[in-house]
Parts: structure tokens; sequence; C-alpha cells
């Protein structure tokens, strides 16, 4: 197991496993309401069994290469954390997302740790294209897109049924050689 630190607010990134099902639980808890405005997590780890199984299906999308996903711990403490949602290593195409519980919004820690995400898939997995889709609605989310360099590409119209009421999504992405060419200028 690896963590990276997210800097000087005690704030590390590391693999989000099945064996922490309770934590993540926990987390959810403290953040159900708030997380689940924009994304379906909450609903998905319900109880322990849900919680685990949620992590396990990462666990399968790491072994098959297909997805990955990590948590957001702050002082000790799991707060939030950033995924891969899908992965097409021979496509060379990912797409990103994130989640945060409240007490924690407001740090950078979801820019920080996609950052890291990010740099691994294009250096080390060989991504071309991270994709990045959020609510309208979403502007935490979208400012994350913006902070990250990603370009705007358009909006998806009433393309996410969620809790039964349809949303616009927007569609936002980072090519390899823009990444590259956005981290050289803030490193």
């Amino acid at each position: 197991m690896f963590a990276r630190s997210l800097g000087d607010d005690r704030a590390e990134l590391r693999p989000l496993e099945p064996w922490q099902a309770e934590e993540f639980l926990a987390h959810i808890e403290r953040g159900r309401e708030y997380i689940g405005r924009y994304i379906g997590l909450p609903d998905a780890a319900t109880d322990v069994a849900a919680a685990r199984a949620f992590l396990q299906s990462y666990a399968d999308k790491a072994a098959a290469d297909t997805g990955r996903i990590y948590g957001i711990w702050l002082e000790g403490t799991l707060v939030g954390g950033v995924l891969f949602r899908t992965m097409d290593i021979a496509m060379g195409t990912c797409e990103a997302g994130c989640w945060l519980e409240p007490s924690a919004a407001g740090r950078g820690l979801v820019t920080r740790a996609t950052r890291e995400i990010i740099d691994w898939a294009v250096e080390q997995r060989g991504m071309h294209r991270i994709e990045w889709q959020v609510s309208t609605a979403n502007k935490a989310s979208i400012a994350v897109a913006e902070r990250l360099g990603m370009t705007h590409e358009g909006v998806l119209r009433g393309s996410h049924l969620y809790r039964g009421v349809r949303h616009d999504m927007e569609v936002w992405s980072a090519l390899a050689p823009e990444w590259r060419r956005v981290r050289a200028s803030v490193s």
C-alpha cells in the first residue's frame, strides 16, 4: 500500500480497499446528504455489506485495469476520494471523478488528489485522454476541472437520470500533451 502527501495540512491520498468498508461507510454517513446532491455514491453504500461490495467492485476494476478508487485522509480521517470510474488502456482514455464530505470542502484536497491520479494515469499508464463529467449544477466540481486546466467540451443535455430527475452534464477533458504543458507551467 502507498500513501501520497497532499500538502502540509496532513492530508494524504491512498488506495481505498474493501477491508476499509466500515471506515468508508462512516465517512459516507457524515456526508451522505452533501455527497448525494450530484452523485449516487451514498445510494451504493447504505450499510457495511453494500460499502464493502462497492469497494470490491473497484478492487475488481483495479485487477482488470479498468478503474481505480483512492481515499483522501485528513489528519487520519477519511474525508473524500477520487477515482477513475472507467479506464480503457487500449484506447488510452479514462474518466476521473471525486467526492468530499462537507467538513473537508474548500481546502483544495480534491484538486490536489485529482492532479496526483491524472499524473499517474498520463505518465505511468500512458493515458491520452482524461475526461471529467459533471452536473451543470455542481459548481464545486466544475471549479476543480477549471483549476486543473481542463478544457470544457460541451454539455450533454438531459443525459443523466439521477433520483428521477434529468441532469445536463458538462464534459471536460485533458489530453496528455496539454496536461504535461499545464504541469510544466506550475512546477
